[in-house]
């Protein structure tokens, strides 16, 4: 992000009245491919390609908040890759964690990885230390220190399934596996943040949470979640959740969280109202049956409809319900920012 852009994003938490609304959207592996005639293997094995997808979507639209900006993931394999998850590749599919538990029971002996050694993770960042003067020259800097939350990262080393069925059948076990992975996350967005001093950004993304009922999510998302927020003194504290945001969104002030993508399903005046309107909320029209395979037409129409019944529009930054789905076409984020102008 720009130096401009995010003194906006500052502005908008803060809760300033700018106008028009800012526009917003998270992009990574999903869309950036696609949007360059590239093949998933190539952007995520070489740096060049890589940074060439990212400078074009800043460049091609240079008024849009691009979060997190350049952002080196590896798809879901990034976090996961550190604790031994062996990760399926292919040509032109998302790479895929496989999983490192047999079950539960054995979480006890699942030590915490090093984010300097382990993994992925020292491939995110030389790829950021490689290219940072590059991205530097484009206008932009490195503002957040991004992760998988703890529950995201769980599911994955366990599976989806036995983690959900664990909460109810094996707390202790459950709670030992997401101490792990709480404290390796908190170790990885500091090792991050002590790489590059311009983060002043975290973000976290968890959808897992969306599937849990309010108590579940008190006792086994709240504390971890909250443990990672408080682990760094920063600006943004961001959170995407694009599955089911009820449950989470009455506690995101107790977090921390400042910024809020989530669900397509759930209107902004619905958030604005369960947030007490504290909290910056990214969003929010359907991404992939309007923003990828709706027309421009039904782009703009699907932005107006967004603020409607919306009194307090401060504190909004427009996008999509989730990160940018593959294969937007570049005229409807032009017609989306048509929209936001008009807004």
């Amino acid at each position: 992000m720009t130096d401009g852009q995010w003194q906006t994003l500052l502005d908008v938490i803060r809760g300033d009245a700018v106008r028009p609304l800012p526009v917003g959207f998270i992009i990574d592996s999903p869309w950036l491919p696609g949007y360059v005639g590239m093949s998933m293997m190539d952007y995520f094995s070489n740096e060049e390609m890589w940074f060439r997808a990212n400078a074009k979507a800043v460049r091609y639209f240079p008024d849009v908040l691009f979060l997190p900006g350049f952002w080196p993931e590896f798809g879901m394999c990034t976090e996961p890759s550190a604790f031994g998850s062996r990760c399926i590749w292919s040509e032109d599919e998302f790479p895929f964690p496989e999983k490192v538990l047999s079950d539960l029971g054995a979480a006890s002996t699942l030590t915490k990885p090093n984010p300097r050694t382990h993994g992925l993770l020292p491939f995110v960042l030389k790829r950021l230390q490689h290219y940072e003067s590059r991205i530097q020259k484009e206008g932009h800097a490195i503002r957040f220190a991004v992760s998988r939350g703890p529950l995201n990262i769980a599911s994955f080393l366990v599976g989806n399934t036995e983690l959900m069925m664990g909460m109810m059948t094996q707390p202790e076990e459950t709670h030992a596996l997401l101490r792990t992975v709480t404290e390796f996350v908190a170790d990885w967005l500091a090792l991050q943040a002590e790489t590059f001093r311009t983060i002043d950004g975290v973000f976290l993304l968890d959808d897992l949470i969306g599937f849990l009922g309010e108590p579940q999510f008190r006792q086994f998302a709240l504390p971890y979640l909250k443990r990672i927020y408080q682990s760094l003194d920063v600006s943004v504290k961001f959170l995407h959740n694009d599955a089911r945001g009820i449950v989470s969104a009455p506690y995101l002030t107790e977090l921390g969280v400042n910024l809020f993508n989530f669900s397509f399903e759930h209107s902004l005046a619905e958030m604005k109202d369960l947030t007490s309107n504290a909290v910056v909320l990214l969003g929010n029209i359907p991404p992939r049956d309007v923003l990828a395979n709706g027309s421009p037409e039904e782009v703009r129409a699907a932005v107006e409809a967004s603020l409607r019944g919306v009194g307090d529009k401060n504190r909004i930054i427009l996008s999509c319900g989730g990160g940018m789905p593959p294969g937007v076409p570049a005229d409807n984020i032009a017609a989306f920012c048509e929209a936001a102008m008009e807004s």
